[in-house]
């Protein structure tokens, strides 16, 4: 017997912590170094390269003329970069065709700031445009209309027209109808900011909604208690650069 005292066996290894990873696969918007110039020599943005996925809900922050509304228009081909790829769907926008745009914005819900409601239709009418402009049939049409209007709570006021509405019910209107055809992503520019804030967080709400139902979900906003309650990931822009991309809080 040599007295040899056993060796203390190894200590185990901690767990290994798996790599956060944001909601989804592939991402659905890549921005490559893109830049928007006007004939004035302006920039309203600046060598932007960003991406988001599948069911993410982003907000979209800055002061005023920081190329907020910009961005949402090169999303979706209202308007065209001045340099730089923009990939929307896999589907490159800068080099995307007048006659192909209609079909990626089929995919492409969007809510503005003033509604943008045809004020001679009524609810259910407005709602509708969307589904049949894709040609849906008019069982289907009226079958997702109700769905949706009673989704945002409003299916009992279906025929009134949108100037007998308040605000908050307008907008509802808006977000029914960048919605009913069940759009890949949303791109909603200002969406409360007319409204008080029992209303701004009722139409939140049913934004992030949609998201946890798996839509892309882009929020600009100037609304900073709107991105505290929501704690969500926040890209800001500064006079058109992209100076903070801040991660969502854990959920």
């Amino acid at each position: 017997m040599t007295g040899r005292v056993p060796a203390a066996p190894p200590a185990p290894r901690p767990p290994v912590r798996p790599i956060a990873r944001r909601p989804g696969g592939d991402p659905l918007i890549r921005l490559f170094h893109v830049s928007k110039a006007y004939a004035t020599g302006t920039f309203a943005l600046r060598d932007l390269s960003l991406e988001i996925r599948k069911g993410e809900l982003v907000f979209l922050t800055g002061p005023s003329g920081a190329g907020k509304t910009t961005l949402m228009k090169l999303l979706f081909a209202a308007e065209r970069p001045s340099e730089g790829q923009i990939l929307v769907l896999g589907r490159n926008v800068a080099r995307l065709g007048e006659r192909r745009i209609p079909a990626l914005r089929r995919r492409i819900g969007v809510v503005f700031q003033d509604f943008k409601l045809i004020p001679t239709r009524t609810v259910e009418e407005n709602v509708a445009l969307a589904l049949e402009v894709v040609g849906r049939p008019p069982r289907e049409v009226r079958s997702k209309v109700f769905a949706m209007l009673r989704r945002v709570g409003l299916q009992h006021r279906r025929h009134e027209l949108p100037p007998a509405l308040s605000g908050g019910e307008q907008q509802r209107v808006a977000l029914a109808r960048a919605l009913v055809n069940e759009p890949a992503i949303l791109l909603a520019d200002e969406p409360t900011g007319n409204l008080d804030p029992e209303l701004t967080i009722e139409i939140m709400d049913l934004i992030a909604a949609a998201a946890a139902r798996g839509t892309t979900v882009l929020v600009a906003t100037h609304d900073h208690a709107l991105i505290r309650r929501y704690a969500r990931r926040t890209l800001r822009l500064e006079a058109g650069r992209l100076v903070e991309d801040v991660p969502g809080a854990a959920r």
